[in-house]
């Protein structure tokens, strides 16, 4: 039997059932509930006889079936202060930003309003789902959070989570692994950084020792150590609550962390798909094109080799550009030790406050062919175009490229 994924939504799915009469259980439509209601957002507002009026939009019902029902009925009070929000965000930023004070006494909203207020809830609960999508996905305990607090865009409709390298056919990104130490309490003399002839890359701490463009070599799955070695750190993920934003200076998505991260610590894998540098070249000039792109040469030994993280990739996809970075690249060997296919890791060069956004310089060393989707426009060292840098640090070089 062929199977084809259905594309819309659960919501979606219900309100089809519920315009038809239709009962389906696998999607939770039942007898029980295919008539009941529950508030999915509100949509407008309205004053009449002295009695206000709230547009509802129900949760798996049609937008046919919205109704006008008074405030007393309603026992939503986010909805309605997310509502209420909305409204005077749509009002001050028509006013250029000054604060407006709203009042009490209209009587009804004007059409350009409402539908700002109806996009605003749809991006909410879209922003939600792919929070929750995000979630699933990751393979880590840490939170992802999704958060736009700047324009009305939403996911990407072309991005998919990944959490580790997506090889492209004929690339073998798991191979070179036979044996592994036989450390009872790593590190030993015989563990595996020393037996790739160099020194182990964290301290005691569980923090970076080694100096950029020193390689890591951590154990690997054939290792007799557990999974509390501490020369396990990559492997295991980021230990950071990180958050997906909106940039409010034309940089479109950024990412920042939501916990203190203190110097020399982990913060997240830089992933994507893994393709020749014939392929990458190819994808590059219609990036080109496009004005981004997010190709990053594994030239750790040669150059035969590039992460695309266009399509596929985890929350560095979403990680900005700054000529004073916070993030710094290290490559990193675990289940491979194909020198051409490091893994990419980002560790911290100082500690970084919560609430702080997490950037590291597309033009450092194992970083040469990397933009971010939230800088629209940038472009890596190898481009023709110069394009202009928006990170604002002090030390800014005017320029990507």
């Amino acid at each position: 039997a062929w199977y084809v994924p259905c594309l819309a939504s659960l919501e979606t799915l219900q309100e089809l059932c519920r315009k038809e009469n239709l009962r389906c259980k696998s999607i939770g439509i039942t007898n029980r509930n295919l008539k009941s209601y529950e508030v999915e957002y509100l949509c407008d507002y309205k004053v009449e006889e002295g009695k206000a009026y709230y547009l509802v939009k129900w949760k798996g019902w049609p937008e046919s079936s919205n109704t006008w029902e008074p405030r007393k009925h309603l026992n939503c009070p986010l909805l309605v202060q997310n509502f209420l929000r909305d409204k005077n965000e749509y009002l001050s930023r028509v006013r250029e930003g000054k604060a407006l004070k709203v009042r009490n006494h209209v009587k009804a909203l004007k059409p350009e309003i409402a539908d700002y207020i109806v996009k605003k809830a749809k991006q909410r609960i879209a922003l939600q789902r792919w929070k929750e999508e995000l979630n699933r996905k990751k393979n880590h305990k840490a939170m992802i959070l999704v958060e736009n607090t700047v324009d009305l865009e939403g996911p990407p409709l072309d991005f998919y989570y990944i959490n580790e390298y997506k090889p492209a056919p004929g690339i073998n990104v798991l191979n070179g692994i036979t044996t592994g130490c036989e450390c009872a309490d790593c590190p030993a003399e015989k563990c595996c950084p020393k037996e790739a002839g160099f020194i182990l890359a964290y301290n005691k701490r569980k923090k970076l020792k080694i100096q950029p463009g020193l390689p890591i070599y951590e154990c690997n799955s054939y290792c007799r150590c557990g999974p509390d070695c501490p020369n396990r750190i990559v492997q295991k993920g980021t230990p950071y609550s990180l958050c997906i934003f909106r940039t409010n200076n034309g940089r479109g998505w950024g990412v920042k962390t939501l916990q203190k991260i203190k110097t020399n610590s982990f913060v997240m894998e830089y992933v994507g798909e893994v393709i020749t540098s014939e392929e990458a070249e190819r994808r590059g000039q219609l990036y080109d094109n496009q004005g981004n792109t997010y190709l990053f040469d594994l030239d750790y030994d040669s150059d035969e080799f590039t992460v695309d993280a266009a399509r596929y990739g985890n929350v560095s996809h979403f990680v900005n550009h700054s000529c004073d970075p916070n993030l710094q690249v290290f490559n990193v060997f675990i289940d491979n030790l194909d020198l051409r296919l490091p893994r990419i890791a980002l560790f911290s060069t100082r500690t970084i406050k919560a609430g702080e956004e997490l950037t590291f310089d597309y033009q450092m060393k194992g970083s040469i062919d990397l933009t971010s989707d939230s800088a629209e426009g940038l472009s890596p060292s190898k481009k023709r175009i110069r394009t202009v840098c928006k990170c604002g640090a002090v030390c800014c070089r005017g320029y990507l490229n």
